[in-house]
């Protein structure tokens, strides 16, 4: 198969758009929720007001003028064709970095710190810390192919990865992620090909042995209880897309507002936001990414990788320098010990005070800062 790398440019259909504000304008809504909060799933009033937004005032080809600024490629690696930005540094002496979204996110989680990760001296920084940037959609996600059949879980998105990088010249790299992001990332290191020198995570995924149980710290209490209320009230989309992904997508493929709140309903408990998601990110910024989801009808090949990969999401144990970044409002916040017993090299560790599930998205400046006080170590 050719290892070809073919220059890529977003470019939606007019009838595709004309499609969305029909199936918007057609909704069959549900009754209201019976309480006042959201703690029933995302609330009709809000629902309804961003589908209206996104019928009459989002302006999809100024978002799509937005994110066609990067350099956009897709290539063929295991029979599938995947597509990745690619944002070379204007300094020569950049590190290859490679970062991975997870779901309910997608490329567009990282438009906000390419600019500074590959350009610093245009943004105030140090053309020391300057990175290449490359950024694949998963399979069966955004723009990449949706595999046809099982067998493409994190573990062989790993190796794609560091096929990918080798094909794009690089024979050393970092890599960095968060949810399955954080998987395939780990699972880079886990491998250890070669060319991968570090990892960074800002969802490093371990926890206590029983030792470690009889004696916590407040802080892995906190941590403790929060996995609980995520286990009980938060992981049911989990449970459904790890054993039933394609009864979900019929659903969700064919109505453009029940993608829409599948995925809203996460930026709302997964955001540090006070209680809103647009606290967070601009309503703008929210759509831009249910888009990557709607436009490609990706929502039954994306949960398949919660079919493919759940049960060991956080299998396997890293030995290549690491470096963490852990944000308050985070699902999984792991103490420093309880990472260590799976990440064996920490190099770096830092505990931030604002941020959530989608650090790049929400916090950029921070974000950036964490990447680079963690590659000047490695």
């Amino acid at each position: 198969m050719s290892e070809e790398i073919t220059p890529f440019t977003i470019a939606v259909d007019d009838a595709d758009l004309t499609d969305l504000a029909d199936r918007l304008a057609r909704t069959r809504w549900p009754e209201a929720e019976a309480v006042s909060d959201w703690s029933q799933g995302i609330p009709l009033s809000y629902t309804q007001e961003v589908a209206e937004y996104w019928r009459t005032t989002y302006d999809w080809r100024a978002r799509e003028a937005h994110y066609n600024q990067f350099d956009h490629f897709r290539t063929p690696i295991d029979g599938l064709g995947i597509h990745f930005i690619h944002q070379r540094s204007p300094h020569e002496d950049a590190r290859p970095l490679i970062m991975t979204h997870g779901w309910p996110g997608s490329v567009v989680e990282f438009h906000k710190v390419i600019g500074p990760l590959t350009d610093p001296t245009a943004h105030g920084g140090d053309a020391a810390d300057a990175f290449h940037v490359v950024c694949p959609s998963l399979p069966g996600y955004g723009f990449s192919d949706k595999p046809a059949t099982s067998g493409t879980g994190v573990e062989q998105i790993a190796t794609m990865w560091d096929t990918l990088m080798g094909r794009l010249g690089y024979e050393s790299y970092l890599a960095q992620g968060g949810d399955w992001g954080s998987a395939v990332t780990s699972f880079i290191g886990i491998q250890n090909l070669g060319r991968c020198t570090a990892i960074h995570t800002n969802m490093p995924v371990a926890g206590p042995n029983p030792e470690m149980l009889e004696d916590m710290t407040p802080q892995e209490q906190s941590a403790m209880e929060a996995f609980a209320h995520y286990d009980q009230w938060d992981s049911g989309y989990s449970k459904q897309q790890s054993t039933r992904p394609q009864t979900l997508g019929y659903g969700l493929v064919d109505s453009p507002a029940g993608q829409l709140a599948w995925i809203l309903e996460k930026f709302w408990a997964w955001t540090d936001c006070d209680g809103h998601p647009e606290n967070a990110l601009s309503r703008d910024e929210l759509l831009d990414n249910v888009m990557m989801y709607w436009l490609t009808a990706t929502a039954a090949s994306s949960a398949r990788l919660y079919w493919e990969s759940f049960a060991n999401f956080g299998s396997g144990t890293v030995d290549i320098p690491t470096g963490c970044s852990q944000y308050p409002k985070e699902i999984i916040r792991p103490s420093r010990r309880w990472a260590e017993s799976r990440y064996s090299n920490i190099v770096y560790w830092n505990e931030l005070e604002r941020g959530g599930h989608f650090a790049a998205f929400e916090q950029p400046e921070t974000f950036v800062d964490e990447i680079r006080a963690f590659a000047r170590l490695v």
